[in-house]
């Protein structure tokens, strides 16, 4: 799955279009590189995302199929870091 389709599915982000601004700017990381919006994301994955005046690094253990209910989201990835920038 791309990555901006991702972070918009599992609600790191609020809006693809968000996610694909990020991943254009450098702010998304795909296990410590900058990446396209386009790039491929996989199980075991690492992402950080600097946004919103936090780092959010998390760890990928599965890929949805499909759309994500919010009360199923811990299924898809664990956080590793949330750090509000000061």
């Amino acid at each position: 799955m791309r990555i901006d389709v991702l972070l918009d599915k599992l609600c790191i982000v609020k809006h693809r279009s968000i996610a694909k601004k990020a991943c254009d700017k450098g702010l998304v990381l795909l296990n410590g590189s900058e990446v396209k919006p386009s790039k491929k994301v996989h199980a075991g994955d690492n992402i950080k995302v600097t946004l919103y005046g936090f780092i959010l690094e998390c760890e990928i253990t599965e890929i949805p199929k499909g759309n994500v209910g919010k009360s199923e989201l811990q299924n898809y990835y664990k956080l590793l870091v949330k750090n509000q920038i000061t």
